[in-house]
């Protein structure tokens, strides 16, 4: 059971308390309400820009880093389709040093046009190194574009072209700032050697003046159901084939992803899994397999992917995938395989628990989901799963005319349809 204290600041900032006497340390995270959902569709990968961008300096601190490292402190950040999350590590005795560095980043950054053409090249080279030049780099970038027609899931979190951060304008990244990282917008959560009754005060001296930003009201493009099978093949320069299979799914509130959740544990969580046991192991289908839901805030996706061995065709790993899941939607499963996905769950919350820094972001990601009790409640909801809630997702779920499906294969192993080097060939049905 993770115990927590909340409080909310006059200018709508929440703030969440997690004493922890056994440790010297503390985490100071601040989430902030915004992803890759709320950019622009002609600028996007602006939540993204702004995870480098707040490093840059801001009002009264012209170097983050190096207050960080003072205090004996460690930091990052990470940006997902729906959130943005920042945190340091730190002696607990120094937790005012992070709450000034936060707070005067959430006041005010440093905009200025060399910051910005700093990150905005800094970015820039992290799309060419990661998702232009890696193998297999632009490969969720294609099974969005497949899966997602109107809504913003439909492009990464680094962008949808590498042209939006190119021509970022210092009044757009402005604009983005003061809509998003408000007080209003953010969750603030202290956690570890600390005590309530001395962190309130503190939080009220150093965010309580901070104004508030004007209500945002996401109002965001609802997914039609997709009604067809869409399918997509592509050639590039990798040593292996690999598929891919996206099927839309529910978003992390509803009472079905903890079903839909299991189902991926047991599909391909793991070399016990179904598909690693049937298709790795027994028919050497596929070097590996694996399964797994993105956790998204709107609908969102289960995921198979793997690399395929060898002389092995990409229509007939499909199709022996298609087996293992009509096995499933036909036949069930039985309560020993669920009982284990579940016992695997639980080992994974409780060691993400003995994580100060995972609980203080766990704590602020159920408060953005809608209650940070949640947090307590988790493993109580996927016990409450039972083998025919399994079975009902796989048959609504895993249908062929809700799949997406990527034959990613290597230009080296397969001549290109033209017999030339192609860039891409496309076999769609949408």
């Amino acid at each position: 059971m993770i115990q927590f204290e909340r409080f909310t600041l006059s200018n709508g900032l929440k703030v969440l308390v997690h004493e922890d006497a056994h440790t010297a340390h503390a985490v100071v995270n601040v989430l902030y309400n915004v992803g890759a959902r709320d950019e622009d569709p002609d600028k996007t990968g602006f939540a993204h820009l702004f995870e480098h961008l707040m490093f840059g300096g801001s009002r009264h601190i012209p170097n983050y880093d190096e207050e960080v490292q003072r205090a004996g402190g460690e930091n990052n950040a990470f940006t997902s389709n729906d959130i943005t999350d920042y945190y340091i590590k730190l002696p607990a005795a120094n937790i005012e040093t992070a709450l000034w560095l936060e707070s005067d980043r959430m006041l005010e950054l440093n905009f200025n046009e060399k910051s910005l053409d700093v990150q905005r090249k800094v970015v820039c080279e992290e799309f060419k190194e990661h998702y232009l030049n890696k193998p297999y780099g632009d490969v969720w970038q294609i099974i969005r574009e497949m899966a997602y027609r109107v809504h913003p899931y439909r492009w990464m979190t680094i962008g949808k072209e590498l042209s939006h951060i190119e021509q970022a304008r210092l009044e757009d990244v402005k604009a983005f700032f003061y809509r998003h990282y408000r007080p209003n917008q953010a969750i603030l959560v202290i956690a570890g050697g600390v005590r309530t009754q001395e962190v309130q005060p503190l939080v009220e001296k150093w965010f309580g003046d901070i104004p508030a930003g004007e209500p945002y009201h996401r109002q965001l493009p609802r997914e039609p159901i997709q009604q067809q099978k869409r399918m997509q093949t592509v050639y590039r320069d990798v040593p292996a084939d690999a598929l891919y299979m996206a099927f839309p799914m529910c978003g992390r509130t509803d009472p079905a992803y903890y079903a839909t959740e299991l189902l991926a544990q047991m599909l391909g969580d793991g070399e016990s899994s179904r598909l690693h046991q049937q298709l790795v192991k027994q028919k050497q289908y596929f070097s590996h397999i694996h399964a797994y839901v993105l956790e998204s805030a709107d609908p969102g996706l289960l995921a198979i992917e793997g690399k395929l061995l060898p002389g092995i065709a990409a229509e007939q790993a499909e199709e022996a995938i298609w087996k293992i899941i009509e096995e499933i939607q036909v036949n069930g499963i039985p309560e020993q395989e669920l009982q284990k996905a579940k016992n695997r769950l639980e080992s994974l919350f409780a060691f993400e628990e003995n994580s100060l820094m995972a609980r203080a972001i766990n704590l602020a990601y159920f408060e953005w989901l809608g209650n940070a009790a949640w947090i307590n409640e988790e493993m109580q909801r996927f016990e409450k799963v039972n083998s025919d809630a399994v079975q009902q997702i796989a048959t609504t779920v895993l249908q062929q005319q809700r799949a997406n499906v990527l034959y990613y294969l290597s230009r080296a192993l397969h001549k290109s349809p033209t017999g030339t080097s192609a860039e891409i060939s496309v076999a769609a049905r949408s």
